[in-house]
């Protein structure tokens, strides 16, 4: 299709303030650990890019995608956080797994954030195929978790700008 992007991940870092104060948790899934290691190097260089330093990002680890959101709770609970950023890769196998383990996930994330009140990033993959989660952790479609980085540091941008008026 002509005009189609198809790496998704270009960030523009002139769209984006001084990060450099701002303390972010990731919680990244073990299962598929070559995608989520992927997801993870992503968000952590996108991250340091913008700013944060390297100290103030705190990294643990969960054994799948469904303890994702019990993961980021224990984080923004436990720790002095502007963010958490979530990263997890489910695949569509021959059951209706993928389907309960996705809506859960998409779930427990947000409802996270929401009581949390900080922003809590949902950088789970969802694909059909292996391929595809390659595809997009780092791969032909770029890294999800660059974009994951972004969003988290967008979205204590918005909160600390709210605070000040």
């Amino acid at each position: 299709m002509a005009g189609k992007k198809n790496n998704l991940s270009e960030i523009n870092t002139n769209d984006f303030s001084h990060a450099d104060t701002a303390r972010i948790g990731i919680v990244s899934s073990e299962w598929n650990e070559e995608i989520t290691s992927a997801l993870l190097k992503g968000a952590v260089n996108t991250i340091k890019s913008l700013g944060v330093a390297e100290n103030n990002i705190i990294i643990h680890y969960v054994p799948g995608s469904f303890e994702l959101p019990m993961g980021a709770k224990f984080l923004a609970e436990n720790l002095a956080l502007d963010a958490v950023i979530c990263l997890g890769c489910v695949i569509q196998g021959e059951t209706r797994h993928f389907e309960f383990i996705s809506n859960a996930v998409a779930n427990g994330i947000t409802k996270v954030g929401l009581n949390a009140n900080i922003p809590v990033i949902f950088g789970v993959l969802t694909t059909d195929t292996f391929q595809q989660a390659k595809d997009r952790a780092g791969g032909k479609q770029g890294n999800k978790g660059d974009e994951a980085g972004a969003t988290a540091i967008k979205m204590i941008e918005l909160k600390r700008k709210l605070l000040t008026k």
